[in-house]
Formats: C-alpha cells, sequence, structure tokens
C-alpha cells in the first residue's frame, strides 16, 4: 500500500508545528509531506524526520496528488481552500469552525464518535473547538453510562488559545506592571495580567459568546443528542497553555461519584486524577505538551438531582486541536 501525501496548511503557525511535531510523535506513516503557508512564510525550512523541507505558498492549485490536508490556518482560509483540496482529492481535516455545524460535514473526536469520519461526503471533516472536546473528553464516558441530559459549565482558557499574540500581550503586560509601566490591551479587550476576563469571542444576541454556544452546537452533534442543553460560560485566564473547564452534569439516570470514576476506567484519551485529601486534581500544567486530558474533583451536585460536579483540564494546542486532527487522520 502506498504510503499517504500528506499536507499541512498554516504549517508554521502554532497549531501547524504541533500537528508536525504529532505526526512525527506517532508515527504517522507519511510517504510525501507538503507544508503550505502564506506567501510571507514561504521559503521558510521545517524538520521532520531528520530531513528540512521548504514552506510553499498555499494556492488554490496546491494539493494535486494530496490524499490527506490537514488545515491550521483560520476560517477564511479554509472556506477559500478546503474545497480546492477536496476537488483535488483529498481528505481535508479543518481545525476551524467555518464547517463544523454544516449537516454534511462530519464533526469528530475519535475518542467518541469515530464511525463519523468514514466517507465524507464533502471530502471535509471538522475539528472541533478545543474546550468541547476537552469537556466531552470527560463527559461522554459519563454520558455513555448514565445518559446527559443538561450541562452547566465555566471555562478557564489560556492566552494561547488567541494564538501567539495572547501569549505576546500577556508577557508585555506582566512586565510592564513589574517596571511601573502603563499597560496597553491590544489583544483582549481588559488587562489580561493577573486578571480574568469573562468574555472569549464575540457576544451574540442572546447575551451568550460564540464560543459559549459552541459548546452545546458542537456536543449536540458529537454526540448525536440534539436535544443537550448548555448553559456555558468563558473565561480568559492568564496562563499560557492548557484550558480547564468546571463542569455540572445532570443525568436521567442515578449516578454516585465511584461509578463515575469507574466508567473512565479503560478509557483512551482521558485519566483520572481525583484525591483531595492528597491535593492530587488536575492542574493547566499537568496537561501541557501532553496527550490526554485529566479529570478530577468529582462529586455529587448539592442542589441537582442526579448530577455531578467535575474538573477537566487539557491542552488546547495538542487535543484540543493539532493531536484531534491527526488522530482523524489516522483513523483515515
Amino acid at each position: 500500500m502506498n504510503l499517504p501525501h500528506v499536507a499541512i496548511v498554516g504549517a508554521t503557525g502554532a497549531v501547524g508545528v504541533e500537528m508536525l511535531l504529532c505526526l512525527e510523535q506517532r508515527n504517522f506513516p507519511v510517504g510525501k509531506l507538503t507544508l503550505l503557508a502564506s506567501a510571507r512564510s514561504a521559503g521558510k525550512r521545517v524538520t521532520f524526520r531528520g530531513e528540512e523541507i521548504v514552506v510553499k505558498e498555499l494556492t488554490h492549485d496546491s494539493f494535486e496528488g494530496i490524499d490527506i490536508a490537514l488545515f491550521s490556518a483560520g476560517g477564511g482560509i479554509s472556506l477559500e481552500f478546503a474545497p480546492s483540496a477536496a476537488k483535488a482529492g483529498a481528505i481535508v481535516i479543518d481545525n476551524s469552525s467555518a464547517f463544523r455545524m454544516d449537516a454534511d460535514v462530519p464533526l469528530v473526536v475519535p475518542e467518541i464518535n469515530p464511525q463519523d469520519a468514514k466517507n465524507p461526503p464533502r471530502g471535509i471533516i471538522a475539528n472541533p473547538n478545543c474546550t468541547t472536546i476537552i469537556s466531552l473528553m470527560a463527559l461522554a464516558p459519563l454520558h455513555e453510562k448514565f445518559g446527559l441530559e443538561s450541562i452547566i459549565a465555566s471555562s478557564y482558557q489560556a492566552v494561547s488559545g488567541s494564538g501567539a499574540q495572547g501569549i505576546i500581550e500577556l508577557e508585555e503586560q506582566v512586565n510592564a506592571i513589574v517596571s511601573g509601566k502603563e499597560v496597553v490591551p491590544k489583544v483582549y479587550p481588559r488587562q489580561i495580567a493577573f486578571n480574568v476576563i469573562p468574555q472569549v469571542d464575540s457576544f451574540t444576541e442572546n447575551g451568550y459568546t460564540k464560543e459559549e454556544m459552541k459548546m452545546q452546537n458542537e456536543g449536540r452533534k458529537i454526540l448525536g443528542f440534539p436535544e443537550l442543553k448548555v448553559s456555558c460560560t468563558c473565561v480568559r485566564v492568564p496562563v499560557y497553555r492548557s484550558h480547564s473547564v468546571s463542569i455540572t452534569a445532570k443525568f436521567s439516570k442515578p449516578v454516585d461519584v465511584e461509578s463515575a470514576r469507574a466508567s473512565f476506567a479503560g478509557k483512551p484519551g482521558i485519566q483520572v486524577v481525583d484525591n483531595p485529601a492528597e491535593k492530587l486534581f488536575p492542574v493547566p500544567l499537568d496537561t501541557t505538551g501532553k496527550d490526554d486530558c485529566l479529570v478530577g474533583r468529582i462529586r455529587k451536585n448539592l442542589v441537582l438531582e442526579n448530577a455531578l460536579d467535575l474538573w477537566v483540564v487539557g491542552d488546547q494546542v495538542r487535543k484540543g486541536a493539532a493531536l484531534n486532527a491527526v488522530q482523524i487522520a489516522e483513523l483515515l
């Protein structure tokens, strides 16, 4: 069997670089690798498995002979170029929000709904939002056993979720404060250093942000559960990498803590770290650069019947983006 010709669109961005790392670390069977980016990045050299590869400029003619195209360059680029890749015969795995809610584009988390990746009608498979992926990694095993009804969640999202500029802004503001200089926000609407901002993405007419609505809309599609109800508040926090989510999950069946913990046994991609007496619970630094999501602080909710509170953490650049896309490619 011929090994696949793989392309990465947005190869010099943070997620594109992480995709390259995942391909190498997981020994993905790459026959040939093409790296694509904007004209500004074309000509750069990137090392993959000891070999230097020159980044090429992305055009509509870039996909001849490509089998799998991993897109990580923003929704506008995906909308413009993904159809060209699919038309050339490639299967597109798109990390942007451009196609997630299209009825004929599968939205896939390989540990949850791998069957949806088979034979995508338009040749495009969508990668879900990072916060949605991390949350569902913990919720899917519970849903399988107890029947999920609703979610109330608050996310604590790292600045790298805004790209490299988010990290730069946090560093610059910390340095300014330490030096007694004025803080001037650029990326975020308010100071992010030593602060939290209860806004991720733009607000919609119902008062929720687009990021907050993704948890419900994408969760329904991934779980195949259109009745799922979600209320979510997404918060940007001064952490470099890895998102955390506090979740209250209500179920249709009675649930207890020990049974909930047991439901994660043997499930790939999720580990239980839950011993409060020993100060063992997940924190962002525990998952940074790691594949698995961590779940802890599992306890009975004191207000709602058949409900649990839990805390889940995952690297949003890795499992929330690059790794999930590479795992979809592995399914193919």
